[in-house]
């Protein structure tokens, strides 16, 4: 099997998806635009070839980067980045090289438009917040008229949390139109509710093979916008509700041969048009694994690889693992900029063995993450609460 890997030195974990490849005898290709001597050691080891192109953002260089491996190894099985990013160049070159395995082109905005996304909801019966394209104005107070405010905007497609806010009042939303965007933007009533998420693994057949499901702390864009302290948590148990829904969501979605990380909303309250207290609402699909720290989470969770699991359904189409999860893993990222009630080093000395890693992000990681992540796993849902309580703790 000849596979190429786009992108593996980042996320910095990705080399991990290479070394479970090769673990299964899998011909690595890889490309991205780092120099070849700044690649891990780990990585190195982990792929078959390296190319090199100048940017990946060039799809005529990495045209050729891809018909020079498929000159020399033959035909190309599978191309896959595992990166919002880059998903959709990776279905174009899937489509002119005729990859079958893998997402389609023609398809890609089942997946990344936010508006498209909603359709595939409702096939899954799930609600969803209302919304409209906005792109003046005028339409927008027209919309607000009956949502009202606060409410949300956002790229209709982009990556992440990136360019999303919330607005409050007319003066904010006057502020913003000011700066014309030269993306579709959507906009959507906002929900209070929590944020959870459902991710996993599918086979060629939309079976799961493999999944998870963790709590968020708090609203991932209020965290981010207000830069207020942010984490997650994973699920010893999937609630019935959550696994019926993201169950009947990986049947709406072309989930096929996939690592899957799809996002809800539970209501905090009724909300007229849309459901009552504790209904589930479908937020956002994303065909990649989920980010950040949460592969690494989910491992520590279940004592598992899920970066081997994943290429041995690649290669299989099936896993050899027996899904026990022993623990509940979360993160948690601290900002600079609030005054916390207990030092770095209180933790470590209250927690101890319970953390498995502390890290500093650099800036372009920090005002979505935090400056400061602490990875900790405990036996029970409860300690792991508890844990976020004091690590989250303020001085007043």
């Amino acid at each position: 099997m000849n596979f190429i890997f786009i992108s593996p030195h980042f996320p910095e974990s990705y080399w991990l998806f290479c070394q479970g490849l090769k673990n299964n005898g899998v011909n690595v290709l890889a490309i991205a635009d780092a120099p070849y001597e700044s690649l891990s050691t780990n990585l190195k080891n982990s792929i078959n070839e390296y190319y090199k192109v100048d940017s990946m953002e060039n799809y005529d260089e990495m045209l050729r980067a891809v018909a020079f491996y498929t000159f020399k190894y033959g035909k190309i099985d599978w191309i896959e980045s595992n990166n919002e990013y880059w998903l959709r160049q990776d279905a174009r070159l899937r489509m002119d090289f005729n990859i079958a395995n893998g997402l389609t082109f023609s398809h890609m905005d089942d997946f990344q438009s936010k508006s498209r996304m909603k359709t595939f909801y409702q096939k899954a019966q799930l609600p969803t917040a209302r919304y409209c394209i906005v792109s003046t104005l005028e339409n927008a107070l027209e919309f607000i008229q009956e949502v009202g405010y606060p409410i949300v905007i956002k790229p209709d497609i982009g990556v992440g949390s990136s360019d999303t806010r919330k607005i409050r009042n007319q003066e904010e939303l006057e502020t913003y139109f000011k700066h014309p965007r030269m993306v579709k933007m959507i906009m959507e009533e906002y929900i209070n509710g929590e944020s959870f998420s459902f991710d996993g693994i599918t086979d060629s057949h939309k079976k799961v093979l493999f999944m998870t499901s963790h709590q968020y702390t708090d609203s991932i864009m209020d965290s981010v916008n207000e830069q207020k302290t942010i984490g997650c948590y994973s699920y010893m148990n999937i609630p019935e509700d959550i696994l019926d829904a993201g169950l009947r969501t990986v049947k709406a979605f072309n989930t096929r041969s996939r690592f899957f990380h799809f996002e809800f909303f539970r209501l905090n309250e009724d909300k007229e048009g849309v459901g009552k207290k504790g209904d589930i609402l479908g937020l956002e699909v994303n065909m990649r694994p989920p980010g950040g720290f949460l592969p690494d989470m989910i491992n520590y969770a279940n004592d598992s690889n899920v970066y081997q699991l994943w290429a041995d359904m690649i290669v299989h189409d099936k896993i050899e693992h027996v899904q026990h999860r022993k623990y509940s893993s979360g993160f948690i990222g601290r900002r600079d900029n609030l005054e916390y009630a207990h030092s770095t080093q209180e933790i470590q000395h209250k927690y101890g063995d319970n953390i498995l890693m502390i890290k500093r992000l650099p800036k372009a990681l920090a005002e979505g993450m935090g400056d400061e992540v602490i990875v900790a796993r405990f036996p029970s849902e409860e300690e792991i609460r508890q844990f976020f309580a004091y690590c989250s703790e303020i001085n007043i």
